[in-house]
């Protein structure tokens, strides 16, 4: 394998250590992706360099212009600290012709924007839960066709950023004030869906024109307490002492059959093409008890820690962590913008 030049992009307040000795988790969880990631490419034997970036694109440009890097690897969730600003990184890469990790602008797009990706997949006859948007700034209005128990979350946020067992309402009254509450506090739009009540399933890809869809992971939830609905709160996701009291661990699930197996499978590398995903990507999904299959959200630049969904779905097929963050490069080097 060829050493290259590798300008990773993260945000300028995520830049990790170069030792992590002594830190405590809590820190440490902040930018343990960029340090995995950083990290493990040096291990590859990559001359690696690290730009933070908050809201200076010519940042990116000296660095390009001074390192020229064979690749741009892109972990920035957000340019201008507004994480709708994310696909104008990629196009800025675009626009100065430099390969880079990751989704395409397009792809970015359309799947942070949860109501949109929804409309695309539905047109497609792929089933969604029920929803509607609620913009700021306009008075609230509970639509007649969905149905409780909803669910009430940001349009835009990620990492389950606002999601707590409060984000489940059942009533009218409630969900209104849970808009207005999330409004206030997030500063976004919401949208409100059915809660679809069932296993939740994610499902990683990579590639581009060809894609590789990677074995289930189940967010198994243990023994959360009487009354919890199992929902991947922003204290599930991101409080490992709560996760490890309560068991809630991701695993690959081993009672689906290959029926099962083969049409989650499918139903992926649709979803994938349908909004023009490139790189590597996340969906979310619900599996109910009678087999339907609802998909809650495309997640195209999910979290690709150690440890995480990717990682474990990687290494359940013999892709080890090293492997795969070589994979994701190599995506990046072959991607091509097409018109």
């Amino acid at each position: 394998m060829k050493p290259l030049r590798i300008l990773i992009l993260v945000h300028e307040d995520l830049i990790p250590p170069a030792d992590i000795k002594g830190l405590p988790y809590a820190e440490i969880v902040q930018w343990k992706t960029e340090y995995d990631v950083v990290t493990t490419l040096k291990q590859l034997g990559h001359d690696v360099q690290i730009l933070g970036v908050r809201a200076d694109l010519g940042v990116i440009r000296a660095a390009l212009l001074g390192f020229k890097p064979n690749i741009a690897f892109n972990l920035l969730e957000e340019f201008h600290d507004n994480p709708l600003y994310e696909h104008h990184v990629a196009g800025y890469l675009e626009l100065m012709q430099q390969s880079y990790t990751g989704c395409n602008p397009r792809g970015l797009l359309i799947a942070h924007d949860k109501a949109l990706s929804k409309k695309i997949l539905s047109y497609h006859r792929i089933r969604v839960p029920k929803f509607a948007v609620y913009p700021r700034g306009r008075k609230p209005r509970l639509p007649n066709k969905i149905h409780s128990p909803l669910i009430v979350k940001s349009l835009y946020e990620e990492g389950s950023y606002g999601i707590s067992q409060a984000s489940i309402v059942h009533s009218a009254g409630k969900c209104l004030e849970r808009v207005a509450y999330l409004h206030e506090k997030l500063r976004t739009p919401v949208i409100v869906e059915e809660f679809v009540d069932g296993r939740e399933i994610y499902l990683s890809i990579i590639g581009n024109q060809r894609v590789e869809v990677l074995p289930p992971v189940e967010l198994a939830f243990g023994n959360l307490p009487d009354g919890n609905y199992r929902i991947a709160t922003s204290k599930v996701k991101w409080d490992r002492k709560y996760r490890q009291k309560r068991q809630i661990e991701l695993k690959i699930p081993t009672d689906l059959d290959e029926a099962a197996l083969r049409k989650l499978k499918r139903l992926g590398r649709r979803i994938y093409r349908v909004l023009d995903l490139t790189g590597y990507a996340r969906i979310d999904l619900r599996l109910r008890d009678n087999g339907d299959v609802y998909v809650l959200e495309a997640n195209a630049n999910p979290d690709i820690g150690y440890g995480e969904e990717l990682s474990v779905a990687g290494e359940a097929v013999g892709i080890d962590y090293r492997q795969l963050l070589q994979k994701i490069v190599n995506f990046g080097l072959r991607y091509h913008q097409t018109p």
